[in-house]
């Protein structure tokens, strides 16, 4: 019975390991989200505001009672002597008595309570802490958009690499077409031989750039897979097309869409950072301050020959102090003078950084909406252009056939197709990537 139950639990096993390498299709949308739970810095990310809780409360426990407690131990392996006056003993005036006044091993337990009254550097930290988690959260925030620009660019490159391979295929399988034609024509002496070299010519350039386009494919996929947060030879696919993709990221309404600085996630961390400046001032203006605490310590204590302290008859002898510790900075050599003017020179140097991260946010605004309406114009442009380079490489083709257009006027023709097509695609991609950084900027 046990052995077909093991035999059981290793079939599903398997069957879950094989359902893990069916091919996972995403929509970009669906990437989207994907990465930003499990790509690597984003995991990392949600660890970060984890680890500032954690710090928030190890800063604020400082502050409450601590409790610590202690067992010391100690043999006496070769016993202090003290003198005595022999006079006392019975002896010689002038003359001394060894003695041995403590017994060879002692056992002690201690607790001590203690409790911080006062400290300005604690209440400084507590308020700071409370800045740091808001740091990681907006650090959290611009990691978010980091791996959706990330997953914008990996995506695009992928559907540029397998539209390349599909566009080359068909060129390749034309320049095969004529170069056969050609062939033919020559053999029968009606052509000569540099037409069917020139079509030699750009069949291998062709080919050249597909096999490096294969290679890409490959290796774009492998980087999807990177930026998704999973293994890289995982056999992804893409729901979406270059084409529809672009229709669907072409959206002109960015370009008047309402822009609160408030929100973009880069002027938040120079915030936080005027924030963390100003509580370094506090701390360095606080250790001027005296700091009060107070402690209650309990203990017992035995003394014997022999290790025999956890018997019955063992005495113990019991104490406790409590006591109040009063600290006061009295002078440090202006050391304190100078940690709190450069704590201020650092908060100056934030509030400039802080004005200058306000202006190039505002500028970096201009350049995003600029560069993507840019992209647009640029891509309705090249897809014209493209379809101009189809109808007079087409037109060329009909002439070479008729013998009208020579072999060199065809192949002239035909780099200037394949120009249009990389163009093209090329726009198709700056489009989806400009939109992607405007979002950024207006946090959208």
């Amino acid at each position: 019975m046990n052995f077909k139950i093991v035999v059981i639990f290793s079939f599903f096993v398997m069957l879950k390991g094989y359902s893990q390498e069916i091919p996972k299709t995403f929509t970009l949308e669906e990437a989207i989200a994907f990465a930003l739970k499990n790509n690597y810095n984003a995991i990392n990310a949600d660890r970060d505001i984890i680890d500032a809780q954690k710090q928030k409360w190890e800063t604020i426990a400082a502050g409450l009672p601590q409790i610590t407690g202690a067992v010391s131990y100690q043999n006496q392996l070769k016993q202090p002597v003290s003198l005595l006056p022999g006079e006392i003993a019975g002896g010689e005036p002038g003359t001394f008595v060894p003695l041995i006044l403590s017994v060879p091993q002692t056992l002690s337990a201690t607790a001590t309570l203690s409790q911080q009254i006062f400290d300005g550097s604690y209440i400084v930290g507590v308020q700071a802490a409370k800045t740091f988690i808001s740091y990681s959260a907006n650090n959290k925030e611009k990691t978010a958009i980091e791996v959706k620009k990330s997953v914008v660019e990996a995506y695009g490159n992928v559907l540029l690499a397998q539209e390349s391979v599909e566009i080359l295929n068909k060129n390749i399988a034309t320049l095969e077409k004529n170069l056969f034609e050609t062939k033919k024509i020559f053999e029968n002496g009606l052509g000569d031989e540099e037409s069917v070299e020139q079509l030699q010519i750009t069949l291998s350039s062709v080919q050249n750039q597909l096999k490096n386009a294969i290679r890409l494919k490959e290796i774009t996929v492998q980087m999807l897979n990177l930026t998704l947060g999973i293994m890289t030879d995982s056999p992804t696919t893409l729901a979406e097309s270059l084409d529809d993709l672009t229709l669907k990221q072409t959206d002109l309404s960015l370009m008047e869409a309402d822009f609160n600085i408030n929100n973009n996630v880069d002027y938040k961390l120079a915030q936080n950072l005027n924030e963390q400046r100003f509580f370094e001032l506090k701390l360095a203006k606080s250790r001027a301050l005296p700091t009060l605490n107070a402690f209650v310590n309990y203990g017992s204590t035995s003394f014997n020959d022999q290790f025999n302290f956890l018997q019955n008859d063992a005495q113990w002898f019991d104490a406790s102090v409590f006591g109040v510790d009063l600290s006061i900075p009295i002078f440090s050599s202006f050391k304190r003078s100078a940690s709190t003017q450069r704590a201020k020179i650092a908060l100056d140097k934030a509030k400039t950084q802080l004005t200058e991260a306000e202006e190039q946010i505002r500028l970096q605004l201009k350049q995003s909406r600029s560069n993507y309406i840019l992209a647009i114009e640029q891509y309705r442009t090249n897809k014209e252009n493209l379809a101009l380079a189809e109808r007079i490489e087409n037109k060329n083709q009909i002439k070479y056939a008729e013998g009208i257009a020579s072999s060199f006027e065809l192949r002239q023709a035909q780099l200037q197709l394949y120009d249009a097509q990389n163009q093209h695609l090329q726009s198709m991609v700056d489009v989806i990537n400009t939109k992607t950084s405007l979002e950024a900027v207006l946090n959208e």
